[in-house]
């Protein structure tokens, strides 16, 4: 299922993400992967995701931001990662961003840190997000601008995912109305992750961490089904992904 024999390519691994918690359901089994091969893993969040709760909930933005950057500590604590990176916007506010803005601190990072592989969101934002879908606008350019250095994988959906787990998601809300998610073949992917034993558990940790986001939902859906519903990853090369064009054929939805 990937291009390289091991994980031990990965090099340098960059992922770069709107909201705390995006890092968790979508790359915790990739990051604890890397970080076994020997890989530095860096970790990007554009907001603080203040806007992650109803404000009848009792919390203001302003509160909610301090508890979610805490979560977020917790749950990087939990994965064993040590370097992370804010870049300082306001949660549903990425497209109002001025693009030269996003992409030059994306820039910045990739000088700094150096990625033979970065992570980030595909153009269709996974759930229909615009805040996802900017920040994969700001990535992708910033890593063109650069020179494309290393590899750029987005990250995706497969059929088998939507065929298992799409009445799920959708009871839940996790795709926007209106957004047809992505779902790549196998045989497309650039790498793919199964997390099991003590690397799922890791990855429910790292999860359960973001209790503000994900405990109604642990609750409602059961810890083994939550489990088993997020122990797949899927990662698409850019380079791949322009070339698939998201044909209706792939993208089946059950």
């Amino acid at each position: 299922m990937s291009h390289f024999s091991t994980a031990s390519r990965f090099g340098t691994l960059l992922t770069v993400w709107a909201h705390p918690d995006d890092e968790a359901y979508l790359a915790a089994g990739l990051i604890l992967e890397a970080q076994a091969a020997g890989s530095r893993v860096v970790v990007a969040t554009a907001t603080k995701g203040e806007a992650g709760m109803d404000e009848s909930a009792g919390w203001t933005a302003e509160q909610l931001a301090g508890l979610r950057e805490a979560e977020l500590a917790a749950s990087l604590g939990a994965l064993g990662v040590t370097e992370h990176h804010w870049l300082g916007h306001r949660d549903g506010t990425l497209p109002d961003v001025d693009p030269r803005r996003g992409i030059a601190q994306v820039g910045r990072l990739i000088r700094r840190v150096r990625p033979d592989t970065i992570v980030t969101f595909g153009p269709d934002g996974l759930t229909g997000h615009t805040d996802h879908q900017t920040v994969s606008t700001w990535v992708t350019a910033a890593w063109m601008a650069a020179g494309r250095p290393g590899r750029l994988w987005y990250v995706t959906l497969t059929p088998e995912f939507h065929h298992a787990w799409g009445a799920v998601s959708a009871e839940n809300g996790v795709f926007y109305p209106g957004t047809r998610p992505p779902s790549v073949p196998r045989s497309r992917l650039a790498y793919a992750v199964r997390s099991t034993g003590a690397q799922l558990d890791r990855k429910f940790a790292a999860l359960a961490a973001h209790a503000s986001q994900t405990t109604g939902l642990i609750e409602r859906v059961g810890v083994d089904r939550y489990r088993q519903w997020w122990s797949e990853e899927a990662f698409v090369d850019a380079e791949d992904a322009a070339g698939l064009g998201w044909p209706d054929d792939e993208r089946q939805v059950a």
